[in-house]
């Protein structure tokens, strides 16, 4: 069986010291591992503001893991989302070959750039 490709955010509350939050991210992270996923990348994208309040929260750190797994593994990840109080928010998909295409792409820089071609042709 050929594993998935998979991409969960998670939002810790910002009431956490770094060494809570590293611990935290440790925790999600092995849970991934120990249970056959294999890490393709991994961003930590820091204190964000919060679209609306959550538990009376306007911030939270936010975390992403891109990972190959079997599909049995996401029941686990999110019931160790649910158990685990620091954890304010959580979204688990699964990625078509295009974004993970597009999420490569992204790593090299190359997202958001024009091609060479269309910037010689501005230049006249």
């Amino acid at each position: 069986m050929f594993p998935n490709n998979y991409e969960t955010v998670f939002i810790l509350t910002p009431v956490l010291s770094d060494i809570q939050m590293k611990d935290a991210v440790d925790k999600f992270r092995k849970v991934l591992t120990d249970n056959g996923a294999e890490l393709v990348h991994e961003e930590n994208m820091g204190l964000r503001k919060l679209a609306y309040p959550i538990q009376h929260k306007n911030t939270g750190y936010y975390q992403l893991f891109e990972f190959k797994a079997p599909g049995t593994i996401i029941e686990k990840l999110n019931t160790e989302y649910l158990r685990d109080e620091r954890v304010i928010r959580h979204l688990t998909v699964s990625l078509d070959k295009h974004a993970v295409a597009y999420n490569d792409r992204k790593r090299n820089g190359l997202v958001g750039k024009k091609k060479q071609t269309e910037n010689a042709g501005e230049a006249k």
